[in-house]
C-alpha cells in the first residue's frame, strides 16, 4: 500500500511543526502521530529537508517551476524538429 506523497513545502511545514511540538516537550513517537508519519519517514525528511532555510525552498519552488518550463520548451521543439524532417523525407 502506498502512502501519501508530501511535496517539500508540505515537508517543511510538518518539521516545522515538528520543531514547534518537540519544543512543547512531545516525545518523538508523539510527534509522528500527530504529523500522521512514520519515525523513519520523520528522520528521512529531518536528514534532507531540515536545515533548508525559507529562502533556499522559495528558491527550489522557483526552479521547479522554471524546470516545468524548460521542459514544455524541449517538448515543442522536439515536436517542431519531427516535423521538419517528416516533410524533408515527403512522407506527407
Amino acid at each position: 500500500m502506498k502512502g501519501k506523497r508530501n511535496s517539500p513545502q508540505q515537508i517543511i511545514r510538518k518539521l516545522r511543526e515538528a520543531e514547534r511540538l518537540k519544543a512543547d516537550g512531545q516525545s518523538i513517537g508523539q510527534i509522528c502521530q500527530t504529523l500522521e508519519v512514520s519515525e523513519q519517514t520523520y528522520h528521512r525528511w529531518k536528514g534532507a529537508y531540515g536545515s533548508i532555510p525559507g529562502d533556499a525552498m522559495k528558491r527550489l519552488k522557483n526552479l521547479e517551476i522554471e524546470n516545468v518550463r524548460l521542459k514544455k520548451a524541449v517538448a515543442d521543439l522536439t515536436l517542431d524538429k519531427q516535423i521538419i524532417e517528416e516533410s524533408m523525407r515527403g512522407k506527407w
